[in-house]
């Protein structure tokens, strides 16, 4: 279901997803099926989003962000794709984020470029990502910090 008061330019949506009123989603982004995309939320083209991945509202996906299956991402996560930026100076190309199956992103947590979180793990709410995330890893704080694993 696409709501009317919502943006949707792409093609590339799988059935059962659900994209809420004042998204916006830009002709290029693939998503995939079963996914639930809340309210105010921004994703440009050059974005991939898995099966069954729930976007809390507040969120905005950049170019060369990669999310794999199973992913939560909260709501007001911030992910930043330029290293450097500068008002109307546009690198080549992005750094990719890539979020690995499993994993979840607590609300109003910062990741910087070109990382991973890896798969299953967990980021706590407001946590600041300056390094990849091991998977199984739950990490916290400003900088983040592994302060334990989840068992399997």
């Amino acid at each position: 279901m696409i709501h009317t008061l919502s943006d949707v330019q792409s093609k590339n949506i799988g059935k059962g997803t659900t994209i809420w009123q004042f998204s916006v989603v830009l002709p290029g982004a693939k998503i995939g099926e079963n996914c639930n995309v809340c309210a105010h939320t921004l994703i440009e083209n050059d974005v991939e989003i898995g099966h069954r991945v729930t976007i809390k509202s507040g969120v905005y996906l950049w170019d060369g962000t990669v999310i794999e299956d199973d992913v939560f991402i909260g709501p007001s996560v911030t992910f930043t794709n330029d290293k450097f930026p500068r008002s109307k100076v546009y690198p080549d190309s992005f750094p990719k984020i890539v979020i690995k199956k499993g994993a979840s992103i607590g609300a109003n947590a910062t990741i910087l470029p070109g990382l991973t979180i890896g798969e299953n793990a967990m980021v706590g709410a407001g946590s600041v990502v300056l390094a990849d995330v091991p998977a199984n890893a739950v990490v916290a704080g400003n900088p983040s910090k592994v302060i334990r694993y989840i068992e399997k």
